[in-house]
């Protein structure tokens, strides 16, 4: 035991670590900045970040310890109680902004929807692991999959929670793209895709959801009202220009012109104060994670291990690309984290289990010769 136990720690993935830390600190270094304008507890979230990152580090740590073949057996029963726990919402849940997400327990709450993610991937990764086939797959072999999927994502769309429901989907085609799909069923449903979007922005979308759409169409449309987030945002991007106005000098932070700057609107805090050469290097933090993460599912030693990493890495990427196009302008705002940067416990919680489950795929992947995607 104790010849295995050593030789699990020499196979310690710096890289991925080194990575994790990198961004964790960054972001609490800009939470710092994002909330010393208030005079309230708000500005103390800094050092309730650095709590969770504690926390969440012990509880990733112990995972990295068991055989993440160990969660395999059990993933269907974790994607259960995910499914569970997403139903609780509607009855337990208090509606904050318009929308029911979080489960209180006198001061402690956590979000559902985030924990859900991983229990899919854990799910996904189960079916596919079980699933013999290895030629290309068709749209009916993907059906289960995708009923899996829809579970989720519909339960949160109804939250309302749209930015995280599409996550959740992202993740599905992510993994489905490299389960060597045929190219006629790509094709039908890229073109079934279309028309589903069609549909669901003129009857299924709610007011607000299809006016951020129309704003971001349109920016100049309603830059006082529903185009306020985005506008300012895109401004204190730009205000950064190449080198940055300085820690804690960002204009449009300290004025308070960028909402919810420490959750869903963190980046354009760190691009005006350390500009372009700082949003690179973040940037360049989070593609070196995704890429490492892709090595490692290269490398997992069975199927299960390679799509948790692929589903990880799709999780993280989605997050990462969606929270920064929407505060560039190129997509529509919605509440999605930025992850390991934006506050939340819920989120760095969730962000940080998965980092665990590629550290253990990662530290494991040569001890058995591994099996093809």
């Amino acid at each position: 035991m104790m010849r295995q136990s050593e030789n699990l720690t020499s196979r310690f993935d710096w890289p991925l670590f080194i990575a994790a830390v990198v961004i964790a600190l960054l972001g609490v270094v800009n939470l710092y900045s994002a909330t010393s304008v208030y005079q309230t507890a708000i500005a103390e979230r800094y050092i309730t970040q650095l709590y969770w990152l504690l926390g969440a580090g012990i509880v990733g740590a112990i995972l990295c310890a068991f055989d993440y073949r160990h969660i395999e057996r059990t993933a269907y029963i974790v994607y259960a109680v995910g499914i569970f726990m997403l139903m609780v919402v509607f009855v337990l849940a208090r509606d904050v902004r318009g929308s029911a997400r979080w489960i209180e327990f006198g001061s402690f709450r956590f979000q559902p929807s985030e924990f859900t993610k991983l229990t899919l991937i854990l799910a996904l990764a189960k079916y596919l692991h079980d699933d013999p086939k290895n030629e290309g797959r068709s749209l009916i072999d993907l059906a289960i999959p995708a009923a899996i999927t829809m579970v989720p994502a519909a339960l949160i769309f109804l939250q309302p929670d749209l930015g995280t429901a599409m996550v959740h989907v992202f993740i599905f085609l992510t993994i489905a793209a490299v389960t060597k799909v045929r190219a006629k069923s790509a094709l039908i449903f890229v073109g079934t895709s279309v028309l589903a979007s069609y549909i669901a922005y003129h009857f299924i979308l709610l007011d607000y959801q299809r006016a951020r759409i129309e704003v971001f169409m349109n920016p100049e449309a309603d830059i006082l009202g529903k185009g306020w987030h985005a506008h300012h945002a895109r401004v204190a991007i730009g205000n950064g220009e190449l080198a940055g106005n300085g820690y804690l000098q960002g204009m449009q932070n300290q004025f308070l012109f960028i909402p919810d700057q420490a959750t869903d609107f963190p980046f354009p805090v760190f691009a005006e104060e350390w500009g372009f050469v700082g949003a690179t290097v973040l940037i360049g933090a989070y593609m070196f994670l995704c890429l490492w993460a892709i090595r490692i599912a290269s490398q997992a030693r069975d199927r299960f291990g390679a799509v948790v990493c692929v589903g990880v890495t799709a999780m993280i990427f989605w997050h990462a690309v969606i929270n920064i196009s929407m505060t560039c302008g190129l997509m529509p705002v919605v509440g999605v984290t930025l992850p390991l940067f934006s506050y939340g416990g819920s989120s760095v919680t969730n962000n940080m289990i998965g980092l665990s489950l590629l550290m253990s795929v990662s530290m494991r992947r040569n001890m058995v010769r591994p099996e093809r995607f």
